[in-house]
């Protein structure tokens, strides 16, 4: 259940199309035969600290969902609107430095988190890289920070230097889970976050998910 009235995340009408484009002449630039509805005139309401669920079988348009919200994708038509401190926002109409100042109020669990990790990057440097992208602090305190990440998702802070080959599946899910609240967001979008992972693991990432939505208010 959602606390207060006023909700956290408003999306209206939501549509995305993708043009299909075919070769004019060879060499030269495609041109537009017809288009793919991904999304088609999705509306919900979500309240601070309420879970949502949005199911459809694959390829129905749940991840393009996801990636509007988070507006690494620009929606054809609708709104979607954020509350912060100020008031609503319509995070599809947001550019530029506005886009950056919402990006850490909303972030992603990826469904992959074998391919969602850089393979050439220590696990303490994924944790720290959006910190480090919108200057969190000193390189201490980003430290500091990361450590408390490690042990709040049940990772031993004596893996910082360790590579994502070295993890198992569900552990690397907890480090994206971990990059995911290194911004304290307050809205967290998980894209199928248990599916890539084997049936032994999952309830232990969902149980950790729920746990960590009451400890830290997140919706």
């Amino acid at each position: 259940m959602g606390e207060g009235a006023e909700p956290l995340l408003e999306v209206r009408d939501l549509t995305k199309e993708f043009p299909i484009l075919q070769p004019w002449l060879v060499g030269f630039a495609r041109r537009q035969v017809g288009t793919i509805v991904a999304v088609d005139g999705v509306s919900f309401t979500v309240h601070r600290r309420q879970t949502l669920g949005l199911v459809g079988e694959s390829g129905c348009g749940k991840t393009t969902t996801a990636r509007l919200v988070l507006r690494a994708l620009r929606p054809t038509r609708g709104e979607i609107l954020f509350r912060t401190a100020t008031g609503m926002v319509r995070v599809d109409q947001l550019e530029g430095r506005a886009l950056r100042a919402i990006r850490p109020h909303i972030q992603l669990i990826f469904q992959d988190p074998f391919s969602s990790l850089d393979p050439r990057m220590p696990v303490g440097e994924i944790i720290a890289e959006p910190l480090k992208l919108h200057r969190y602090g000193t390189p201490a305190e980003t430290l500091e920070r990361v450590k408390g990440l490690m042990a709040m998702v049940g990772l031993n802070v004596q893996y910082l230097r360790r590579y994502p080959h070295s993890f198992s599946g569900g552990q690397r899910q907890r480090i994206g889970i971990a990059r995911a609240l290194a911004l304290s967001p307050e809205l967290v979008v998980c894209d199928e976050p248990v599916s890539a992972l084997d049936v032994s693991v999952e309830a232990q990432v969902l149980n950790l998910l729920k746990y960590l939505q009451a400890e830290l208010g997140l919706t």
